[in-house]
């Protein structure tokens, strides 16, 4: 005996409709890579302590002699560094491109692409501190750390009035963000034929940080002065 075909096959399932995206998309991913990237950035900083921690600016020659020189092993370190850096630095391009051109940004995005940068540069900015004692990066790093704080928290409580597009980033923040960028980069190599190409960049990004400051300050001082 044949057994009886259904009249009616049974429907399959309807796959679960997923009413938000995962925020462990590749951008956000990019973003975290970013993050744990800090950690790895000071222990290549600070150990092992025999590789030479704040010697003076290496030289040309040295460079020119990897290997025969006490200086060798603090060179490999401020490789390591740049490289880190760097590869930091391209991770934060490389998430939002990858944010728009796959449509997948998000809320948890917006808050972390921001909060990635800011731990990085202020982590390299201590570290510089250190191996240059000197009024010029002291003013910097107090400058820059200090802007990023004031103005997240201007940000934040603008949003809170829902006016978080009259203090949305500038050209000046953006060209800030580059000068910083390359002038820690310079700084993180140590040769002492870049140094005062690094100082001078340092300098223009401590104007344009103050500069790009006092433009969100003036977007923001309407409210600010209002009361209640």
């Amino acid at each position: 005996m044949t057994e009886s075909t259904p009249l009616h096959k049974p429907e399959p399932e309807s796959l679960p409709v997923q009413s938000e995206k995962s925020i462990f998309n590749l951008p956000n991913n990019l973003t975290i890579a970013r993050i744990l990237m800090i950690p790895l950035f000071v222990v290549i900083a600070y150990w092992p302590p025999a590789m030479g921690i704040g010697l003076p600016a290496i030289s040309d020659n040295v460079i020119a002699r990897v290997g025969m020189s006490e200086f060798s092993d603090s060179l490999l370190r401020h490789l390591l560094l740049t490289s880190v850096f760097i590869i930091a630095a391209i991770t934060d391009w490389l998430d939002g491109y990858f944010a728009r051109k796959l449509n997948v940004m998000s809320a948890f995005g917006r808050f972390l692409d921001p909060v990635a940068d800011k731990l990085m540069v202020a982590a390299a900015l201590i570290v510089l501190v250190q191996w240059h004692p000197n009024i010029i990066m002291a003013i910097a790093a107090i400058v820059i750390i200090s802007r990023e704080i004031a103005v997240s928290a201007l940000r934040e409580w603008m949003a809170e009035l829902g006016k978080s597009t009259s203090v949305a980033v500038s050209y000046v923040g953006k060209l800030k963000t580059t000068f910083q960028m390359v002038a820690i980069t310079v700084l993180l190599l140590n040769w002492q034929s870049l140094e005062m190409i690094g100082y001078i960049l340092m300098v223009g990004a401590v104007i344009l940080t103050l500069w790009s400051m006092m433009i969100y300050l003036k977007a923001a001082w309407p409210y600010l002065k209002q009361s209640g």
